[in-house]
């Protein structure tokens, strides 16, 4: 970040920082089942996370040590821990590859598999809505203190 205004988000280099403490970055398309691909850089004792259709979170973060498990890196807000747990690895690049179907979730953290098919019994608390038999679009938190920079998302269908 250069100083300038951090309270929206901008693309920098090629790279979509959250803004930190800023917006939600929501796009107008909408989802039922798809893959999700996203490389990202988490700078230290930062938080930011993916919204899926709008209402589930997966979280990208370095600052939740203290949380419960489902509130680190790669677990669904609330709701699933990661497992194993894989290193927050705060200024490196890495990539989560994330399938959804239905409510079954599937997460991949740089290759290796943390959520394996397992089912999300509800609603993130920052869910746009609760009507999740309908498509939803996907979001980028960016409410939350410091800075995690998207590059590389990449969304295709997913077979059932």
């Amino acid at each position: 970040m250069d100083g300038a205004d951090t309270s929206r988000w901008k693309v920098e280099d090629g790279n979509l920082p959250s803004p930190g403490n800023g917006p939600e970055l929501i796009n107008d398309s909408k989802f039922e089942d798809f893959k999700l691909h996203v490389e990202f850089n988490c700078a230290a004792n930062s938080n930011s996370g993916i919204y899926l259709r709008g209402r589930y979170e997966v979280q990208i973060e370095t600052d939740s040590i203290e949380e419960p498990p489902s509130h680190h890196m790669g677990g669904v807000y609330g709701f699933l821990a990661a497992s194993p747990e894989l290193s927050s690895k705060p200024g490196e690049w890495q990539s989560l590859d994330i399938t959804l179907i239905g409510r079954w979730i599937t997460v991949v953290q740089n290759g290796q598999t943390i959520i394996d098919n397992k089912e999300i019994p509800g609603i993130t608390s920052g869910a746009l809505d609760s009507h999740e038999e309908l498509p939803g679009p996907i979001y980028l938190q960016g409410s939350e203190k410091g800075h995690v920079a998207y590059r590389s998302i990449v969304i295709t269908p997913a077979e059932k």
